[in-house]
């Protein structure tokens, strides 16, 4: 940021914003008595409060001031600016503050400098404007832009832009494929990745820890497991990040021995493990019900190796035992912790309670979380209906309405033929919709003459059985199976992506059809990957 500032400096006086005038601005400021704010974070401050509350006249005082007081190249003032002129309907004070940030004549270098400042900011969507509107462009610029579009999550957006670099003639570089490579991690959109990695073999770019590092969880990610360690073992390992990046892998694959076996290798190596390290052995125990190593290698940490445990080590070990069914173990850690507990460690025991279906602890947990989320309603509401505890279900159903909290959606996707299809639960928006919904209907019919039983205690109310078979056929895995199944030869590998944790009822369902359909099934959730084979699942049913 400094460093924006210290090159733009000297622009700020050729810098006008021309669809204002200083008597306006005076005028108003006087009347607001703002003369005497000098900081940037109050004028930030104002300018909230403006959004909240669609104040375009005091928007326009803060304007004057953030150029009177040399502001006119804070990115964090600037987007802010624009939102609440957005905010207040103003889109053409909005349109000229953009227009005036873009038409000053800027090198390449200020201009990635302010791109990449308003990324730091988290306004990709101003970067992504101020970028369009530069169209002198270099490799570093794209870069930018593909690295700020994996870190605001826009996966698709960021290979998109991948591709239009290469259509702009611009050669991508190791910093390139390294965000590349990412984006189609995250998709776990294995052809994708597979393109981008045969790309960067073609232009004969460089190798490095990084890149190696990219490549082994792109293919852990996507399934691939055996190929990440083929990348592994070929790629020099001098780094600790790519150890990091195997083990990782083998922990999301369920493969604990496998990944502790490469601590021992790496003291071979001497490469010296560090705190991500230890995330991914223990993480690998919880995977596997290893309580026993996983609090070995929690206590080895920290008495060989010195490395004392952060949030995310205790986030580790409280599933490690939620998942073993400890609760009580579990609590004590958080009660014992030396640093207070975030959120997500409370949320992670939450969750354990709506497996094991321990409502008093369910409840003694909520009551410790400050602000609830809709995930933490949803979980308690969970544990209500699975114990048949109607009543006190819908308590927490009308709470949230009259809170208005929304239930994060569950969504699915599957890859085929370049192209990445998206399904929610109940989804009807495919173009090809009638006919997925046949094929699904016809799996399950077949799945229940080979024995399935649909698990209607996940079902949230108290209604008919009838009616809860029909809540849990249209999950958003269910929906991509079908679609994939419909789209693929007989007995072809079919692999599933998922954003949310897979429900009992589809992980049961799914290793059924893996058997009548003689088919391998992958599906990546939010924890894990589960190879579906024969009727059963690599995880053994332990997730």
């Amino acid at each position: 940021m400094e460093v924006l500032k210290r090159r733009l400096y000297c622009l700020r006086a050729a810098f006008h914003w021309t669809i204002f005038t200083h008597r306006s601005y005076s005028t108003a400021a006087s009347s607001l008595s703002l003369q005497p704010v000098t900081d940037d974070q109050m004028l930030l401050s104002i300018l909230e409060s403006c959004k909240l509350s669609f104040n375009s006249r005091t928007a326009g005082s803060v304007h004057g001031l953030i150029i009177k007081q040399g502001y006119g190249m804070y990115p964090l003032l600037l987007s802010m600016l624009i939102k609440v002129y957005e905010a207040c309907e103003k889109p053409k004070l909005a349109h000229h503050v953009l227009t005036e940030i873009c038409s000053f004549n800027f090198d390449m270098i200020s201009a990635n400098l302010l791109i990449d400042s308003f990324i730091k900011v988290g306004e990709i969507d101003v970067a992504t404007k101020v970028f369009n509107a530069f169209s002198a462009r270099d490799v570093v610029t794209w870069n930018t832009m593909i690295r700020g579009c994996v870190k605001s999550g826009l996966f698709m957006e960021a290979i998109g832009m991948f591709r239009e670099m290469l259509g702009a003639k611009i050669k991508p570089d190791g910093f390139t494929f390294a965000s590349v490579i990412t984006a189609c991690s995250r998709l776990g959109a294995l052809n994708h990745g597979r393109w981008v990695h045969d790309l960067l073999i073609e232009k004969k770019v460089e190798e490095n820890y990084i890149l190696s590092s990219a490549l082994v969880d792109m293919y852990s990610r996507c399934g691939r497991i055996e190929t990440a360690k083929r990348i592994f073992d070929a790629a020099k390992r001098t780094d600790v990040s790519i150890w990091n990046a195997m083990i990782n892998g083998l922990a999301m694959h369920g493969r604990a021995m496998d990944a502790i076996s490469m601590l021992s290798a790496m003291e071979k190596e001497n490469i010296f493990p560090n705190p991500v390290t230890f995330i991914g052995i223990i993480t690998a125990c919880s995977h596997s019900g290893l309580v026993e190593k996983g609090l070995k290698y929690f206590n080895l940490m920290k008495d060989r190796y010195s490395i004392q445990p952060q949030l995310e080590h205790y986030g580790a070990m409280i599933d490690l035992f939620g998942r073993a069914g400890l609760l009580e173990e579990a609590y004590a850690m958080i009660k014992e912790m030396p640093v207070e507990p975030d959120v997500v460690i409370r949320r992670t025991l939450l969750s354990a309670c709506r497996t094991h279906k321990n409502t008093y602890m369910g409840e003694l947990v909520v009551g410790e979380i400050k602000h609830l989320s809709s995930g933490d309603y949803v979980l308690l509401s969970n544990i209500y209906c699975s114990t048949k505890k109607w009543s006190s279900a819908e308590d927490v159903r009308y709470a949230m309405n009259k809170k208005r909290v929304d239930k994060s959606i569950g969504k699915s996707w599957v890859e085929l033929h370049g192209a990445i299809h998206h399904f929610k639960a109940g989804d009807r928006s495919h173009p090809e919709t009638e006919v997925i919904y046949r094929v699904l209907q016809a799996l399950i019919h077949r799945c229940r003459m080979e024995g399935y039983v649909s698990s209607q205690d996940l079902v949230v109310m108290d209604i008919s059985e009838e009616e809860k078979d029909e809540n849990l056929h249209y999950h958003s895995e269910k929906l991509a199976l079908a679609f994939g199944i419909l789209k693929t030869s007989p007995g072809a590998e079919v692999s599933i992506s998922k954003n949310l944790r897979t429900c009992v009822d589809c992980h049961s369902w799914i290793k059924i059809v893996s058997k009548v359909l003689h088919r391998v099934i992958i599906v990546r959730d939010r924890i894990r990957f589960h190879r579906f084979e024969r009727g059963s699942c690599s995880c053994g049913d332990y997730w």
